[in-house]
């Protein structure tokens, strides 16, 4: 089987274009790996849709299978472009949480950057969360997949690697979430770092970014319809959110190198 290891901000995939085999649970759980595999946050295929110019199927580093990835809908523009299966800037993208539309900019002839529509943001009022012995306010939020907006007066102090998994796996979350925690820099900036569920500590995610621009646009923290800066471990994604909660996400896409494995 052969793969590109694609990467948005840092937040990396191995990409395929084809089905899903039928062990894909392990495979992804395989090469995900960062000292026996190829390294990586999951697996995207990419492939054929009925209802859209491609769908994609995303797998994360634990194997099980998520329903939306703002990072990795980037790469899937730039892949299909990139290696000559379209020809248009403009694309619809099959994922579990509905068509996404993207748009691409194009420089010397690859793909630089990708607009993603990301459709309607669902943030709801604030909640407590006990969790590691302490008590949190929380801002619950929907962009296709779940997550949960905690705010801080210092993000790169928050120790992920302790709340995460208990947030992650908290009974308040039956299905699992993905947690956020975004400290406001201004009413355009936000420094954020991630939980992401199935993955763990990532550099980037593209859908919590678009998920706690919601929130502080709900909590008032952020006006809507401004461009917010969102700047992540792996460097900044451009989110915009209007007065109904519909969210736009910019960011780059980058191609690392070309592998194959035996399955």
């Amino acid at each position: 089987m052969r793969f590109t290891k694609m990467h948005g901000l840092g937040n990396d995939y191995l990409y395929v274009y084809g089905e899903p085999p039928a062990d894909i649970a392990a495979l992804s759980q395989r090469l995900s790996d960062r000292h026996f595999g190829a390294g990586a946050d999951g697996m995207i295929f990419i492939g054929p849709s009925q209802t859209a110019d491609f769908k994609m199927r995303i797998f994360n580093a634990d194997g099980s299978e998520a329903m939306m990835c703002g990072n990795g809908i980037r790469c899937v523009g730039k892949y299909v472009f990139d290696k000559g299966y379209t020809d248009k800037t403009e694309l619809k993208i099959e994922t579990l949480s509905g068509v996404k539309t993207l748009r691409l900019q194009i420089k010397e002839g690859k793909t630089a950057l990708v607009s993603v529509e990301m459709g309607k943001a669902a943030a709801g009022e604030e909640k407590l969360l006990t969790v590691c012995g302490q008590t949190l306010t929380y801002t619950p939020v929907n962009v296709g997949n779940p997550h949960a907006v905690f705010f801080t007066d210092n993000a790169q102090a928050v120790p992920l690697q302790t709340l995460g998994p208990a947030i992650e796996r908290h009974p308040d979350f039956p299905g699992g979430v993905n947690a956020e925690f975004a400290e406001i820099r201004g009413t355009d900036e936000i420094r954020m770092r991630v939980w992401e569920r199935g993955s763990g500590v990532t550099m980037a995610c593209g859908t919590g970014s678009c998920a706690t621009v919601a929130a502080a646009v709900k909590r008032g923290l952020c006006p809507s319809g401004g461009t917010v800066k969102v700047v992540l471990d792996g460097g900044t994604l451009l989110i915009r959110a209007d007065n109904d909660y519909n969210i736009t996400m910019t960011g780059p896409a980058a191609a690392v190198y070309e592998g194959e494995t035996d399955l």
